[in-house]
């Protein structure tokens, strides 16, 4: 599904060289639920940035189900990350000015999708009776579920997640990785979710611990525990 080999991706900061990413080899399989762990700095926003055709590695080859990415030009990122891609984002990045459904609505047209699966996609995440209004009129919890909705309306095979509970308070969190779990296993998408709470890896099938732009751990789970077991 993901495969990237000697993956390298260097920043200019000031006179110096800056080494997000050092010679990373990773595979992901389909339908993986994976947790991303590191401190600030450690590259992990880099990787998902990278796998989501957000940006481009400096070194190295990145492969996600047939598409390389080391040979795509601008046009054809912004396809990838149209149809095989959906994103959610600590801050919840909803257009004000739009109602939650006119919100994944404006998504599912990228993707050549329809209403109904607008109003499914919102069904799913809980969220029938809230979905024609503003983000404004929203919960934290309520914004960061018609953002979850958007990434899974396209239908799109890979969700990448960064920090999705950051903005939120506990017992939200709680139910907004509950909600993704459970959309994980459900849809068999797979699933990468970045975040600093180490405490978010019990939940994961497997989990990679970055530091200093390297993979530091990389191991499976054998008995994830429920979302609703968390305590922090």
């Amino acid at each position: 599904m993901i495969q990237l080999s000697q993956v390298c991706k260097y920043y200019q900061k000031g006179g110096s060289l800056i080494k997000a990413l050092d010679e990373v080899n990773l595979q992901i399989d389909l339908g993986e639920f994976v947790v991303i762990l590191g401190p600030s700095g450690s590259g992990k926003t880099t990787l998902l940035n990278l796998i989501g055709g957000l940006d481009t590695p400096s070194q190295g080859h990145i492969q996600v189900a047939d598409h390389i990415m080391n040979d795509m030009n601008n046009q054809q990122l912004t396809q990838y990350r149209q149809s095989q891609v959906g994103f959610v984002f600590q801050f919840f990045n909803l257009i004000s000015t739009l109602t939650a459904f006119e919100n994944v609505a404006l998504a599912a047209e990228l993707a050549n999708c329809s209403d109904r699966d607008t109003q499914k996609a919102l069904e799913s995440v809980g969220l029938s009776q809230r979905m024609h209004y503003f983000p404004n009129q929203l919960s934290g919890g309520e914004q960061q579920r018609v953002a979850i909705a958007r990434a899974l309306v396209k239908n799109s095979p890979l969700v990448l997640c960064d920090e999705p509970t950051g903005e939120l308070d506990y017992e939200t969190g709680i139910k907004i990785l509950d909600l993704l779990r459970a959309m994980s296993r459900s849809t068999k998408k797979t699933f990468l979710l970045v975040t600093h709470n180490t405490e978010i890896g019990k939940i994961a099938d497997r989990v990679i611990r970055l530091r200093g732009g390297k993979i530091s751990e990389d191991k499976h789970n054998s008995k994830p525990i429920s979302p609703l077991e968390l305590r922090w």
